[in-house]
């Protein structure tokens, strides 16, 4: 048991308003439904808070059509100028799901800065030190606190090499003696997977080489039912600080709630700096802000099975949200079963954005189309090299299976060389459609690009141009039963007998083990040769002829996803098996190919549009 002689207060950065609504709802969140708790968190004492970054910065704008740097100012506002407001930066990929170049990071530093931002939290999935160097310089440039992140992560399978106490620490002491400003060092472990005592050892020795005045924190999730426990081992090895959270945005995915962990510190001598008996009124007023919104049990359910499946809650949550959508959640248990197979063939990098989106998307992968058939391009690139070094060698057959699907050989470099430099192109694409250039609208752009994706399906362009997409997570409103149909009235006795003189065309629709098929058929006039015995009758029955109309091409899921490429127009010629379009599900494009050869006939839908599989994209004749 924890117990010091001299009180101590331990800090607290208080998580809802960031992570709560990431892990809960893939921040899809509109400002006003919390702002009101968010200010009477302030008013209760609360002076650091985790307001932006991670999915926070991109899902307003994304799915909200809310600027996220006007929604920063307006928290900024709602606290008042003495609190300290924190982001969450991703190494190399800084707020984004790819690399950035160093310009970029730049730029998001000062815009970050400039939205009142004072503390940034700078992680590394690979925990690559060359990256975080790197990377922090930009953050410490910009004058905010520099917090360094050591990722930790309880691996699925057995390995003495890494994710151990002694491989946290060397990271740390190669941090320290790097020469780069770091006014904090955070043990970030994003899926709540890493056990008590590795936390304990890392603590204890982190504080033997740490300044002594320099703080040290700890972040866990509560998806294993571990984050007390875990704060508790590092409470007693020497950390300083801890991130916590309230009701209905705690615990399950999110980190504790701050009255079970001042609860657990009872009669040890350790105390919060945060009152305990504020939540309540805090609860109240998020539980009214949020009442439309669905909470998904996967979310808000702790489940042991995730230490062996490290994911963290900040992207269970809207991977689960995007599956309902895609309508496949059934094939979630069948992908958390393929994610240590991915977590050792990949390398072992910490299952922390954007790592874990990528160990999560290759599992998905190997789930739909069988183990390595398709490579995730983010995923293949990290074995590649091209986001640092993996802390274990990948397997060699599924790095030249990466190379070779995706066209791109090893890469052992400087990982912000090789990112893209997409500023320019996106100044150019903003003076196409007559949108201010400026710092903000750039990096809105810069934030959302994805390689190959059609600039046209960018959310940075679509917000720009009042075309964002709304997908806010509400429950769903039951829909009113219609009035019983009336009785049908009877059909007279006799009925006169149908005379066809002419062909008749019209379209029927064949459903058959849930799929659809169209055709065209045509009722013609019986002739001399269709009756038996040869006699003429212009009054009986006629024979149908059926003819297949063309095919139409279709998503591939039962569910909802978006249109982000369409690669034909009418009267194309296409092979069989030619990209004919593409659609986004899972925050990953899916390729859709021609099923024979033929001639483009018709278009249906436009990038942008949300379709299912029963709304075709396109027909080929």
């Amino acid at each position: 048991m924890i117990f010091t002689s001299t009180a101590k207060h331990v800090r607290v950065m208080f998580t809802p308003f960031r992570d709560g609504l990431q892990s809960s709802f893939g921040g899809k969140v509109r400002i006003t439904d919390f702002l009101p708790a968010l200010q009477a968190s302030a008013e209760a004492g609360i002076r650091h808070f985790e307001f932006g970054g991670g999915a926070r910065f991109q899902a307003p704008y994304f799915y909200l059509g809310e600027d996220p740097f006007e929604t920063m100012l307006k928290i900024r506002k709602t606290v008042g100028p003495d609190v300290d407001l924190q982001i969450l930066t991703r190494s190399v990929s800084g707020v984004t799901l790819t690399s950035q170049s160093i310009e970029a990071l730049r730029l998001q530093a000062r815009l970050m800065k400039e939205a009142g931002t004072t503390w940034d939290r700078n992680f590394d999935f690979m925990n690559d030190v060359r990256n975080l160097i790197n990377t922090g310089q930009p953050i410490v440039d910009a004058g905010m606190h520099h917090q360094v992140a050591i990722a930790l992560m309880g691996l699925p399978f057995q390995s003495t090499e890494v994710h151990t106490a002694e491989f946290y620490i060397e990271i740390g002491r190669r941090l320290l003696q790097s020469g780069l400003k770091i006014d904090s060092i955070c043990l970030k472990d994003a899926s709540g997977t890493c056990d008590p005592k590795t936390i304990y050892d890392t603590c204890v020795g982190l504080r033997k080489i740490m300044p002594a005045k320099m703080p040290l924190w700890l972040h866990t999730h509560d998806t294993a039912s571990m984050a007390v426990a875990c704060y508790m081992a590092g409470i007693q090895g020497g950390v300083d600080g801890i991130d916590l959270s309230v009701r209905p945005l705690a615990s399950g995915t999110v980190q504790p709630d701050v009255r079970s962990m001042a609860h657990a510190l009872k009669g040890t001598g350790y105390r919060l700096d945060v009152d305990e008996t504020k939540m309540t009124a805090i609860e109240d007023l998020l539980e009214e802000g949020l009442k439309e919104y669905d909470f998904n049990p996967t979310t808000t359910t702790a489940d042991a099975r995730v230490v062996a499946f490290p994911m963290p809650g900040g992207a269970i949550g809207p991977n689960v949200h995007m599956m309902v959508k895609a309508g496949i959640i059934e094939k979630y248990g069948e992908v958390l079963a393929e994610f240590p197979v991915v977590v050792k063939a990949g390398g072992a990098w910490t299952s922390v954005t954007p790592g874990s989106q990528q160990f999560w998307l290759q599992a998905f992968n190997n789930v739909m189309f069988g183990r390595w058939k398709k490579i995730d391009p983010g995923y293949g690139r990290a074995v590649l090299g091209y986001f640092g070094k993996t802390p274990l060698p990948p397997d060699p057959e599924v790095i030249a299976i990466a190379a070779e699907q995706l066209k791109v050989p090893v890469f052992d470099g400087d990982p912000l060389e090789a990112a893209p430099k997409t500023i320019e192109t996106v100044k150019a694409a903003l003076q196409e459609r007559n949108i201010a250039v400026n710092d903000r609208n750039i990096f809105l752009v810069v934030a959302a690009m994805v390689p190959e994706k059609n600039i046209e399906a960018n959310e940075g362009i679509r917000f720009l141009t009042g075309k964002a997409k709304i997908d806010i997570p509400f429950k769903k409103k039951e829909e009113p039963r219609p009035a019983p149909a009336p009785a049908p009235t009877p059909a007279p006795a006799t009925a006169p007998a149908l005379v066809i003189s002419r062909p008749i065309t019209s379209r029927c629709t064949v459903e058959e083990n849930g799929a659809r098929r169209t055709f065209v058929v045509t009722i013609e006039p019986m002739t001399s040769s269709d009756e038996p015995g040869g006699t003429p009758s212009p009054t009986g029955p006629a024979a149908p002829v059926v003819k297949q109309e063309a095919t139409l091409i279709r998503s591939p899921f039962a569910g909802t996803v978006e249109v982000v490429d369409i690669k034909v127009k009418v009267g194309d010629k296409v092979k069989k098996g030619q990209v004919v379009a593409a659609v986004e599900a899972m925050k990953a494009k899916h390729e859709i190919k021609a099923p024979h050869e033929g001639v483009v006939s018709e278009v249906f839908a436009r990038i942008g549009d949300e379709i299912n599989s029963s709304k075709p994209i396109m027909s080929i004749a």
